[in-house]
């Protein structure tokens, strides 16, 4: 099964979206600093996740949501932590 996971940084108010089929070890890989993109931003806490039975259309979600800021926006929205 395939994640399409959503990040929010514990010290700013900023979030990533990512996807694995993994999802704790790639949290390990966020807060231990390995993922250069949210380097900055950790320690990170997971917010929400969308399942997917494949990875091809979890990384097609993945890309969309980043493409499309009003969409990631509206995820966010509904998050409720």
């Amino acid at each position: 099964m395939w994640k399409i996971y959503f990040l929010k940084s514990i010290k700013k108010n900023w979030y990533y979206v990512g996807s694995t089929n993994d999802i704790s070890r790639r949290m390990q890989e966020h807060n231990k600093g390995k993922v250069r993109s949210t380097k900055a931003y950790f320690p990170l806490k997971l917010v929400h996740v969308i399942e997917s039975t494949s990875e091809k259309d979890a990384r097609d979600l993945e890309k969309k949501i980043k493409q499309k800021r009003l969409l990631k926006k509206e995820i966010i929205r509904t998050i409720k932590e």
